[in-house]
């Protein structure tokens, strides 16, 4: 492409040379016949003057005719007008001082070109390499974005595999066999690593539904004589938190207006609390997880039964 330019340059560059050749020559012709310039020369034959009146006559001259002094016959006798035109002067020679600034000047037209041909050239590469950079960029964008996101996948499928192995206490009801309308809450290690319980709180109240309980469980404090003794739950294995029965109503009552306020259904007895426990696998530093609970007795007039109730602030699993 560049070598067509720099063809067609040149060829533009030898055709106004050849114009302005052309241009001072016409100029030197036409200077010949201005009105300072000397006409050609037109020489009359002497036959023409011995033929006397029958002879051609000359083509008029341009130079004033001398006036006569001729008396008598002869008077029609002209004399010879000469006019002697100067030759058309040779042209000019081209000067090296302008071959050498023409020569430079299609030098520089030529080296113009190449570089304004090569920077269309670096600009075109940089418009292309701008849109690579571009598409690099998008690309790497989009590929950071799904790196990051098959990061969280595999965080989620890790922690997802460590809750699985890790242990998981939950609590239970079941109805005990040594006491009639008794009832007893379990906790149960039901996950695949054994489970240390450190901890275990309950705490009983008499309130007409679950929206009269705290909106945040409360307990005693702990009895400092009695410290709670740690337990290990291999998987399967369950603990008993809390035994409740008819009898224990009258005692948990006081009075016989009261219970009679549990026998109508006026009021309504729970039982909730908590179980904290470590997980033996991890390691020591990590935070406890904890499991809450919350259960409400049912007194009928000759069968009792125990439920779980409770709002998810009494029912939490960490």
């Amino acid at each position: 492409m560049i070598s067509k330019g720099l063809i067609v340059l040149a060829t533009l560059l030898a055709l106004t040379q050849t114009q302005q050749k052309a241009a001072g020559q016409s100029n030197n012709h036409s200077a010949g016949n201005q009105p300072g310039a000397k006409a050609p020369a037109q020489v009359t034959s002497p036959a023409s003057v011995a033929a006397g009146p029958t002879a051609l006559t000359t083509a008029p001259s341009t130079a004033p005719v001398a006036p006569s002094n001729c008396e008598g016959a002869g008077c029609d006798y002209q004399p010879a007008h000469i006019t002697v035109a100067t030759a058309a002067p040779a042209p000019a020679p081209w000067p090296v001082q302008d071959r050498i600034a023409w020569g430079a000047n299609v030098l520089l037209a030529l080296l113009g070109y190449a570089g304004i041909m090569l920077g269309i050239q670096t600009l075109k590469k940089i418009e292309r390499q701008s849109k690579y950079s571009e598409s690099a960029a998008e690309i790497a964008a989009k590929s950071a974005e799904a790196a990051c996101k098959s990061a969280e996948a595999a965080l989620l499928h890790a922690q997802a595999i460590i809750n699985a192995e890790r242990p998981w206490v939950l609590i239970t009801i079941v109805p005990s066999r040594s006491i009639e309308n008794g009832f007893t809450v379990i906790a149960t290690n039901r996950g695949r690593g054994p489970a240390q319980v450190v901890a275990a709180s309950e705490e009983t109240r008499i309130a007409i539904d679950e929206s009269h309980l705290p909106s945040i469980p409360e307990y005693k404090s702990e009895d400092a004589e009695t410290p709670f003794v740690s337990i290990i739950l291999l998987p399967g294995e369950f603990m008993n938190l809390k035994s409740f029965c008819r009898d224990d109503v009258k005692a948990l009552c006081g009075s016989d207006e009261a219970f009679r306020r549990i026998e109508n259904w006026e009021e309504r007895v729970f039982l909730y609390g908590k179980v904290t426990y470590r997980d033996l696998a991890a390691p020591t530093d990590r935070p406890p997880h904890e499991t809450g609970w919350c259960c409400r007795y049912i007194h009928g007039r000759q069968k009792s039964g125990l439920v779980m109730a409770g709002s998810p602030e009494y029912n939490v699993h960490t």
